[in-house]
């Protein structure tokens, strides 16, 4: 106890320590002018109360009702006065032996402070200024705009052809089923626009409306309202897309899009120099997600079992089974056997390790961010995967903070940003809306997270509450490539008149021309492309909308034929169809010089037996 205290709180250090000083500025920043800073050196006169030798072992807290609080329990009650970190001095009381385990800490590390300065140096870097996220946040948001935009010119170009009137999969026919079996809680379980109007006009609305609004908010206009109106575009598409919209970046682009809802300024004009500082809680959300995403894509492939995985041969089959492979793959393929398992080693150390940095201090976590990029553009390069390497560059983009982005920016952002910091301060409503949702959000993260990595099965209630989230695409599971494919069976339909003469429909991207290398189609998602892909992995039984691609084949469809490269019958339609498979395999060095053919393949039979339309 004081008999002079400071009108308002006063956190006194040892001015001549460098580590104090260090975390001093960081804290000033933290408790936005709430608190004064002052070494001892300066003030302790003021004090007599408090021992020379106590200053010099401990911060001390001096509080304005002449209270005072050294050490661990000085700066954990300084949390209070920080917006961003009141949680500290929370855990701090309810936490049993964390004021324990506190005081020990700060105990040996005021014993080891040179030691202590090295490893803050090697870990928060040599400035003192704690992270802020305005230009990433700005940088992300526009990149997420970017992406919607794809997505739906992407969708809007092939729409009609996969749910439209005349399309493979109607949604109207889907709505109906779906009507008929849920009754009045079919709009719960299928959450889309589309119950209001499901015509052709209504899903060229949704995908080119949703293109436009992406525009606005690369332009930086009213990006939390189009946000919301985005992702509920997009939830129509993906609700009634059946197997066409079931990819995990459409998951992955929904779970984004909600939390940007949250993250996006909610004002008409979104300037850098006036928007305020994000959400910490939608920034811990989004590295759960990042977190998520890798890691579960890490684990999975060893949960599986598959053997290619363990013995890191997985790649020996990978660039030439993919879905769309590039014509670098061509050239990956060629690379020695050590090389590939050398690269699935480093995919593992990625995808299982660098999560983990995500939450770490700067420094490792943008060594986390660079690895995640690496890893993403490796992909992008030997294959096409749309929209989902740009999706997960930009989430990286949150792991970086405003210090290592103004680098690339002009001296006159840098002022500005400058400034921006100095000022900012996070409106006081935004904690009572984002705290709720960071414990829904984390919550329901975990359950599906550990349901899907250790395929754990949860009480009824807790299953049915997350099968009536899962409808909403927005807290999702993700793991990609868990099997490694080891073959390449390429599905070709085919058209005849007499039953004799078959002649083939080839789609734009799928490999056929041997003599044709692989081509570039990234960002664009050839949805038909994709899904015979996966048709061709099981029996044709099994895929149902490969049938209704025949018909409308036989029935003549003029958007669906659009999805074909060669209409080899352009004049009227065929009388029959079928589809074959073929094994499609990468040409040896030797075999690509001599015929200039970047596959081989050999027919290996029937997939679908002749078809042909009722009364024809």
């Amino acid at each position: 106890m004081v008999k002079n205290p400071p009108a308002k709180p006063l956190l006194v250090f040892d001015g001549d320590c460098g580590f104090c000083r260090y975390w001093m500025v960081r804290w000033r920043r933290h408790t936005l002018g709430h608190v004064d800073y002052a070494p001892y050196q300066d003030v302790a006169d003021q004090f007599p109360e408090i021992p020379i030798e106590q200053f010099q072992r401990a911060a001390q807290l001096v509080e304005p009702d002449g209270n005072v609080f050294a050490g661990a329990e000085g700066i954990f009650r300084a949390a209070r006065y920080a917006p961003s970190r009141r949680w500290l001095n929370t855990l701090y009381r309810l936490v049993p032996g964390l004021p324990l385990a506190a005081r020990i800490t700060y105990g040996t590390i005021a014993r080891h402070r040179a030691a202590a300065m090295t490893v803050t140096r090697l870990l928060w870097g040599p400035k003192p200024e704690p992270s802020t996220f305005h230009l990433a946040r700005w940088l992300f948001l526009r990149l997420l705009g970017l992406i919607y935009l794809i997505a739906f010119l992407s969708l809007g170009s092939q729409v009609l052809a996969l749910i439209g009137e005349r399309g493979i999969s109607p949604a109207g026919e889907f709505l109906e089923r779906v009507s008929g079996r849920f009754d009045a809680q079919a709009y719960m379980w299928v959450p889309t626009l589309a119950w209001l109007d499901h015509s052709d006009r209504f899903l060229l609305f949704l995908c080119h409306g949703g293109a436009l609004l992406s525009g606005l908010i690369v332009l930086g206009f009213a990006p939390g309202p189009l946000f919301l109106l985005l992702w509920v575009f997009y939830l129509s598409l993906v609700s009634v897309g059946n197997v066409f919209l079931s990819f995990q970046w459409d998951a992955l682009l929904l779970e984004t899009g909600f939390l940007a809802i949250f993250l996006a300024p909610w004002r008409w004009r979104s300037r850098l120099a006036t928007d305020p500082p994000p959400s910490g809680w939608m920034l811990v959300l989004f590295r759960l997600l990042l977190f998520k995403l890798m890691l579960l894509s890490g684990i999975v492939k060893l949960e599986s079992g598959d053997e290619s995985w363990w013995k890191l041969t997985a790649l020996e089959y990978h660039y030439w089974t993919q879905p769309l492979p590039l014509w670098t793959a061509w050239y990956v393929h060629q690379l020695p056997t050590w090389v590939h398992r050398a690269s699935v080693a480093i995919v593992f150390v990625i995808e299982l390790g660098m999560p983990l940095l995500f939450f770490a201090p700067r420094r490792p976590r943008h060594l986390a961010a660079g690895a995640t990029v690496f890893l993403m553009l490796v992909i992008g390069a030997t294959g096409n995967y749309t929209f989902f390497n740009l999706l997960t560059i930009a989430l990286c983009v949150l792991l970086l903070d405003d210090n290592l982005l103004r680098r690339f920016t002009f001296p006159r952002t840098r002022g500005a940003l400058d400034n921006l910091l100095s000022l900012s301060r996070p409106p006081r409503w935004r904690a009572l809306v984002h705290a709720p949702l960071f414990v829904t959000v984390l919550a329901v993260s975990v359950l599906v997270g550990v349901q899907r990595a250790a395929r754990v099965r949860y009480p009824e209630p807790i299953a049915n509450t997350l099968r009536r989230v899962s409808v909403l695409h927005s807290c999702n599971a993700y793991g990609l490539f868990a099997a490694m494919t080891k073959q390449r069976h390429e599905i070709v339909i085919q058209g005849s008149d007499d039953g004799r003469e078959w002649r083939p429909y080839r789609l734009r991207w799928k490999p056929n021309d041997p003599l044709v290398a692989p081509c570039w189609v990234q960002p664009h998602q050839p949805r038909v492309d994709w899904q015979m892909w996966f048709a061709a992995l099981s029996d044709y039984r099994r895929q149902p909308w490969l049938t209704n691609l025949m018909a409308r084949i036989l029935e003549g469809s003029p958007d669906v034929l659009d999805l074909f490269a060669v209409n080899p019958f352009s004049e009227k339609p065929p009388r029959y169809v079928r589809a074959i498979v073929y094994d499609y395999h990468f040409t040896t060095p030797e075999e690509h010089r001599e015929t200039g053919a970047w596959w081989t393949r050999r027919e290996l039979g029937l997939y679908t037996p002749a078809l042909s339309l009722r009364g024809r």
